[in-house]
């Protein structure tokens, strides 16, 4: 089990808590990792870390770090480069990562199998299209459905921000594909005349969180607003989220963007932060050894600097605490160890790899 590492014995320690501390036991399992993004948890308790400067590494049991080869051109610039990393019952770890090409780059995805620390049988899942220039707002997170099906969320690359609202392009949407890349055949525009058929939702900005909940099989995800504006959403085959038609935040300077809050026929969402948290990373809780988290949000938070918990009742948010405050650090990403525990990536030159537990 992962929080049998050896490594611990050197870097794992639970923190003395302070005044008005969380109420939760961390434990830094690795540190020393440049800007972390993805982690996924392999059989035997071995763990895989993407970084985003384009490194994949597997961190063994007994805290070695081994470099995996394989990987595919990266476009490493600004909030691009390698990205999420999921991977499912079958050995197939899929990854995302910022892609280049005529015209820029862009947002892909592949999968292939982890052999003797080397990537094998490389199948390309997704591209983005169109490849753009900038290096801002890739999204991108991938999400694992009980449904057997990938979804895959994407930004408008910013200076793009009105493609979001057309269907003959993937910028500012949510996908979903089979596994093996295909489409699925209830897709909701594959039968739209100029829609690209593997769009699930559109109105997007820049989601860097997502995850299924469980309970009611359902995919969530959130995104970045502008200056302010931040939203949770609950992904529903073929809304619109709105944006840029709508926002809750504002201009960089100041100004309104589009007609405000809401308008007929765009979905609204389940929360707004407002000022911005910068949310990145998502999980609900399968409460299987921790029952006091169970179908529980967590949502990391970057320039908030805090994790997150949200209590719902049926699709509402009830209720939010904010925890680690007192840490200081910026949040990637959060996943569910095999253990139960919270397992976090801090964003930063020397990012770590945290265990938390209640």
């Amino acid at each position: 089990m992962l929080l049998r590492f050896t490594l611990c014995l050197l870097l794992c320690f639970t923190l003395a808590p302070l005044p008005g501390a969380s109420p939760l036991k961390v434990e830094i399992v690795d540190q020393g990792l440049v800007h972390p993004w993805g982690l996924a948890f392999l059989p035997g308790g071995d763990l895989l870390v993407s970084e985003r400067p384009g490194r994949l590494l597997r961190i063994s049991a007994d805290g070695q770090r081994h470099p995996v080869a394989g990987l595919p051109e990266i476009a490493a610039e600004g909030q691009g480069g390698l990205l999420d990393l999921a991977q499912d019952d079958e050995g197939w770890l899929y990854f995302s990562y910022s892609e280049p090409g005529p015209g820029g780059s862009s947002t892909a995805v592949a999968r292939a199998r982890l052999q003797d620390d080397r990537l094998v049988s490389l199948q390309p899942l997704f591209s983005q299209r169109p490849k753009v220039s900038g290096g801002a707002h890739f999204g991108s997170r991938l999400v694992l459905g009980s449904d057997g099906l990938l979804y895959i969320t994407l930004g408008d690359r910013f200076h793009y921000r009105d493609q979001a609202q057309r269907l003959d392009n993937h910028l500012g949407k949510t996908v979903r594909l089979n596994r093996d890349g295909s489409v699925p055949h209830d897709n909701p525009f594959i039968h739209t005349r100029g829609a690209l058929p593997e769009i699930w939702s559109l109105g997007h900005r820049n989601m860097q969180g997502a995850a299924w909940r469980p309970v009611a099989r359902q995919f969530w995800a959130h995104e970045h607003g502008p200056q302010g504006g931040d939203e949770v959403n609950l992904i529903e085959r073929g809304n619109n989220y709105g944006w840029p038609r709508v926002s809750f935040g504002e201009e960089y300077g100041g100004g309104k963007i589009g007609e405000g809050g809401s308008a007929p026929g765009l979905t609204g969402p389940l929360k707004v932060w407002v000022p911005s948290i910068a949310p990145s990373g998502m999980l609900f809780h399968s409460g299987n050894h921790y029952p006091q988290w169970q179908d529980k949000l967590f949502i990391g938070a970057l320039r908030g600097q805090k994790l997150v918990e949200l209590t719902l009742a049926g699709d509402s948010i009830i209720a939010e605490r904010a925890l680690l405050t007192e840490r200081g650090e910026r949040i990637r990403t959060i996943k569910e160890g095999p253990d139960g525990a919270l397992y976090l990536l801090t964003d930063s030159a020397a990012g770590k790899l945290l265990r938390v537990t209640p």
